[in-house]
């Protein structure tokens, strides 16, 4: 079994504490986000658990254990998104410097190819335009390309509780419309950062994208790949496509742990989070056991 820690929230951002007690008992409970009350109990022993894929904006907190994990008997690998963002759109996200500290940690602990780079995602605003982008990527990728196995893009998804809270920065002067984040003005914006990718020997990838931007040097991905995995893991896992993902999402089958509405980031454009009094209720409340 491939255990995602989190798609729904940053584990190791927030809840390392729980997750080791979690990994010390052997099992973990999980409500079902469509029915609360519908609680699943995940088995988390070695022997049941193949892979940890671990999911995250800042490692820091996880990077005492990993040695832990591993004389455990567990294997893992990081997708780490690491964007550069503005703080009013990334408000508790770690500056980069910060990140970049991190990184530089894991990469030497772990080596490059147990970690994934996510520029996710792209969005416009009149901040955030593509010459934003293409400096910022280009930036970014001095700093994480060689401590990253790929590196993955996707496109802002319009949601319509995320367009009301990106809404409401016009009253700080940022604008944003769907228009302006249609995926054809993103397409040289694309073959630009594929450029700047394959510079330091590296494959742009894209995340649960319908469109085809093969011609733009961005070939379609999985952040949880069963190829991948046995190429550089040596796990050999015939996974089928994971049906709790979205139709364009290509990963393979896993059981996340984790809980919506609990990350304390603040992204104004995150889907797992509707808002941050929700989230500030939930970990009130503890629900995060």
């Amino acid at each position: 079994m491939i255990v995602s820690v989190s798609r729904r929230t940053d584990i190791p951002a927030f809840y390392v504490e729980w997750f080791m007690q979690r990994i010390k008992e052997g099992f973990c409970y999980v409500p079902n986000p469509f029915n609360p009350r519908d609680i699943s109990r995940v088995d988390l022993s070695p022997e049941n658990v193949d892979l940890f894929v671990f999911w995250t904006k800042n490692p820091t907190p996880l990077l005492p254990y990993l040695t832990e994990l591993e004389q455990r008997g567990y294997s893992y690998y990081f997708n780490i998104t690491a964007n550069g963002y503005h703080t009013f759109l990334e408000p508790n996200v770690p500056d980069v410097a910060e990140i970049d500290k991190a990184i530089g940690k894991l990469c030497d602990k772990i080596g490059p190819d147990k970690i994934f780079w996510r520029y996710d995602p792209i969005i416009l605003t009149n901040v955030t335009n593509i010459d934003f982008h293409k400096r910022n990527f280009e930036l970014l990728a001095k700093r994480f390309a060689n401590r990253s196995q790929r590196i993955i893009v996707s496109i802002y998804d319009n949601y319509p509780f995320t367009d009301r809270n990106i809404s409401k920065l016009n009253k700080i002067g940022v604008s944003f419309s769907k228009e302006e984040n249609s995926q054809e003005l993103i397409r040289p914006l694309l073959r630009f950062m594929s450029e700047i990718a394959n510079s330091y020997n590296r494959q742009i990838y894209s995340c649960a994208e319908a469109t085809d931007f093969t011609n733009e040097g961005v070939l379609p991905g999985k952040c949880i790949d069963e190829k991948y995995i046995k190429e550089f893991l040596g796990i050999d896992l015939r996974g089928v496509k994971d049906p709790g993902q979205r139709r364009e999402c290509g990963c393979i089958r896993s059981k996340d742990i984790g809980i919506y509405n609990t990350c304390l980031h603040r992204c104004v454009y995150c889907y797992a989070s509707k808002s941050y009094e929700d989230v500030k209720l939930n970990v009130a409340r503890r629900q995060l056991k």
